[in-house]
């Protein structure tokens, strides 16, 4: 009776296997998450695409994984949410890689890593330490590491949250808070070359916060578990950092600036 039992309890874990080996992803179809308000990273066009760094970098993944890829529009604040629900298989939405994140979900190797800086009227700020911003009204993108230093850092100043990055720049032209802080180039560069951006300025030194050197920087994420895809993905931005395919799509966005932080 015992030996019977043994034998259909082998039975019973091997059956186990080979159903959990039957229904794991095969990863030919990838859904991705990405947000098309954050340019020149992720911006949809009037025609309905998706175009920008993030975006190409998605493709360039997509293509080496030999997948057939589908992105999806997100709101910022429902990125994790919705990855967890399974509305999309992974997010490349140049979300920066934090410990607080990690607990919700596993990460790529960063594939870039970009300063934080401060930006205000020209020559109003010599410096931007806490105690030369203390009374301030500080605008940053809520559920960010941007947010948290600036809540960890700056206690005497006023955070003013905003839904997305580009409202950095929009709510401190507007008049709306005394300096802003965000990405060194999404949320500054095209900013200071528009004419709402004329009188505005970078100020203070940038600013790394968690970078890839300290097992930082931006990922791409992923369900908790879903270890299979997290190697193919880690493979692919490995061997398009190698074949020149990652260097052409850097130079094509941020020409001359390397922005994996190297």
């Amino acid at each position: 009776m015992t030996n019977k039992l043994a034998t259909v309890l082998t039975l019973c874990a091997l059956l186990g296997i080979s159903g959990a080996q039957a229904q794991a992803p095969d990863w030919k179809k990838i859904r991705i998450g990405v947000e098309g308000n954050y340019p020149p990273f992720s911006k949809m066009t009037p025609d309905g695409k998706f175009e920008g760094f993030d975006i190409e970098i998605a493709m360039a993944i997509c293509k080496e994984i030999k997948a057939e890829c589908e992105l999806t529009n997100q709101e910022w604040d429902g990125m994790m949410p919705a990855l967890n629900a399974k509305k999309f298989d992974m997010i490349v939405a140049s979300m920066s890689i934090t410990e607080d994140r990690k607990k919700v979900a596993d990460f790529s190797d960063s594939y870039y890593d970009i300063p934080s800086t401060f930006i205000g009227k020209t020559g109003a700020y010599k410096e931007v330490s806490p105690a030369a911003l203390k009374g301030k009204t500080i605008i940053v993108t809520r559920n960010t590491p941007r947010a948290k230093y600036l809540a960890e850092t700056y206690k005497e100043s006023t955070i003013l949250q905003v839904a997305k990055e580009a409202e950095v720049t929009m709510e401190l032209a507007a008049g709306r808070g005394d300096i802003g802080f965000g990405s060194s180039l999404a949320s500054t560069d095209a900013f200071l070359k528009s004419p709402a951006g004329a009188g505005f300025g970078r100020a203070g030194a940038p600013i790394t916060l968690g970078g890839a050197k300290d097992g930082g920087g931006v990922g791409i994420a992923m369900r908790k578990g879903e270890e299979s895809l997290r190697t193919k993905v880690n493979a692919a931005l490995k061997t398009i950092s190698g074949n020149g395919v990652y260097k052409a799509i850097n130079e094509k966005h941020f020409p001359g600036i390397n922005i994996r932080g190297e």
